[in-house]
């Protein structure tokens, strides 16, 4: 499995604007929805849920927040890069300018926890980061992440 296999060019949003952590999720699930013709407030839910059970900030600014879906046949990311960061009650405290959105089927197989620890090696790779954090559209985003 590659990130080009969980995400799309049109799944990358350069310099998202949020007041905070619960609004950011919320955008994020609407323009999701849109994507995938599911319903805005059930993906910003289930985020939600997850976020409660403990923050999905992984350190560095980087945040993976994520969820399983009935609705969602195979896995699918979105990523964001934020302007400016937001607290994310992130494991290192730091606030969080990258946030890679990751729905799941809902039954739990092998694949999807591949998918989720595919994102969250890519994401601890110094050099994809300093990328992501250079690139001045989604395209250049999208080159960083999927290669």
């Amino acid at each position: 499995m590659k990130i080009s296999d969980i995400l799309d060019p049109a799944d990358v949003l350069v310099d998202v604007r949020s007041p905070n952590k619960q609004q950011l999720l919320q955008t994020m699930a609407q323009k999701a929805a849109a994507r995938l013709g599911l319903q805005a407030d059930d993906i910003a839910s289930a985020l939600q849920k997850r976020e409660e059970l403990g923050s999905t900030g992984m350190g560095r600014g980087v945040a993976i927040p994520h969820a399983r879906l009935p609705v969602v046949k195979k896995p699918f990311g979105m990523i964001a890069r934020l302007k400016p960061p937001l607290d994310f009650d992130a494991i290192d405290a730091q606030p969080v300018d990258l946030a890679f959105v990751l729905l799941l089927p809902a039954p739990s197989e092998s694949d999807q926890l591949a998918a989720l620890a595919l994102v969250a090696r890519t994401l601890k790779a110094p050099e994809t980061l300093v990328r992501l954090r250079q690139a001045k559209r989604a395209s250049e985003i999208y080159n960083a992440i999927a290669e």
